[in-house]
């Protein structure tokens, strides 16, 4: 799997960290199991609050500060259960999400928000927006295979974040 081998190299590379590893996370995502719109996100359960790190399309939706977690069935299915969360239509997405609006208007009207769990906690989310109905099962089932490189992206971020004491 050449994007698979990719992520490897580039998370073995000096310099512009974490970011070369992210980048290369959003290739092994659009090969694995496709996506327009591409996030990563950190999530701090015991605090309940989230951080956007990476985005494919930062000026829809840029890397930011902390923001709460909608507490829905989202987090019960996510962060709680530790399971991806799964919504194919964009009427589903809107139960969850208030920024349903702009995914729609970016043409995504499915998502799938795999959790990258580390120690048995969930310490972020990788989060992939299509057309509607465009996460089958199998795609689901594919992105299983993200949570490891996803764990090295958020254990990067964790060491490379400023302020942090070595």
């Amino acid at each position: 799997m050449p994007e698979y081998e990719k992520f490897v190299a580039a998370v073995a590379e000096a310099g512009t960290q974490p970011d070369k590893a992210y980048a290369a996370l959003e290739a092994l995502t659009k090969a694995l199991v496709g996506v327009k719109l591409f996030t990563i996100m950190t999530s701090d359960t015991t605090d309940k609050v989230s951080e956007r790190i990476y985005s494919n399309m930062p000026e829809e939706y840029p890397v930011s500060g902390t923001k709460p977690y909608n507490e829905t069935h989202w987090s019960e299915i996510t962060l709680n259960q530790k399971n991806t969360f799964v919504a194919n239509t964009i009427e589903d997405i809107a139960q969850v999400f208030d920024d349903h609006e702009q995914i729609k208007a970016l043409g995504c009207e499915s998502v799938i928000n795999v959790p990258i769990t580390v120690d048995g906690e969930v310490i972020g989310t990788i989060n992939c927006l299509h057309d509607k109905d465009f996460y089958t099962p199998e795609r689901v089932h594919a992105a299983e295979a993200l949570k490891l490189p996803g764990a090295i992206c958020m254990l990067l971020h964790d060491k490379m974040r400023p302020g942090r004491k070595a």
